[in-house]
């Protein structure tokens, strides 16, 4: 059957993996069934997305079946300040300085982050504003993402680059196509054994079978 989709905690006996859905509470935070956020010390993932302020319209979109290890922080646009000229924000500290806060037309606000499906991000990275990350990606422990990552693509480091891809274009461009993560959870899983092992001829059966129903 797998694991109950509406489970907060979906391991038995285990308070630290959380799938991620199940415990936001901002509607700017949008995440995909079984993604999941290993935590410490009984933290939630939304403590881990810094700067979030439903007043700037931006969102943290997260697709399906990614996997988040500890202590990943997502810095969202509201980090940012004014940089036409100073970068001190005057304005937080009130007592007539509010008067020079900056219209959001002033600040540098980048957009959605979006993170794609069967993302794996290492421990410890931080993803900045308005990053995409691709379908397949792998994102390594610390790296700092600055940029856009491309579908089944590894990178790491600070600034985060690209170390390799992980399958040819011709594969990447049919995993791209299957989607798996889109079929019905019954046919996932029924093909678990395809998916972990890229079990592409079986995978495409897999597509057929679902494009059908």
């Amino acid at each position: 059957m797998g694991p109950n989709p509406r489970e907060k905690y979906p391991i038995p006996g285990n308070k630290n993996v959380q799938f991620i859905n199940n415990t936001i509470t901002k509607s700017n935070i949008i995440v995909g069934d079984y993604s999941y956020y290993d935590a410490l010390n009984g933290e939630s993932f939304e403590d881990q997305v810094l700067y979030h302020y439903e007043v700037l319209g931006t969102k943290l979109i997260i697709g399906k079946f990614c996997s988040i290890a500890p202590e990943t922080r997502f810095v969202m646009g509201g980090g940012n300040h004014r940089m036409d000229g100073s970068t001190y924000p005057f304005n937080i500290f009130r007592n007539g300085w509010e008067a020079y806060t900056p219209a959001l037309e002033q600040l540098p606000l980048k957009g959605d982050t979006i993170v794609g499906n069967d993302v794996w991000i290492g421990r410890r990275a931080t993803i900045m504003p308005g990053v995409h990350i691709g379908d397949g990606a792998i994102i390594g422990a610390e790296s700092v993402v600055v940029k856009d990552v491309e579908p089944y693509t590894i990178v790491g480091g600070n600034p985060a680059k690209e170390i390799r891809k992980r399958y040819s274009p011709e594969i990447m461009e049919e995993w791209l196509e299957i989607s798996w993560w889109d079929f019905d959870i019954a046919i996932i899983i029924q093909n678990i054994e395809a998916i972990v092992s890229g079990d592409i001829e079986s995978l495409r059966k897999m597509k057929i079978i679902s494009d059908l129903k």
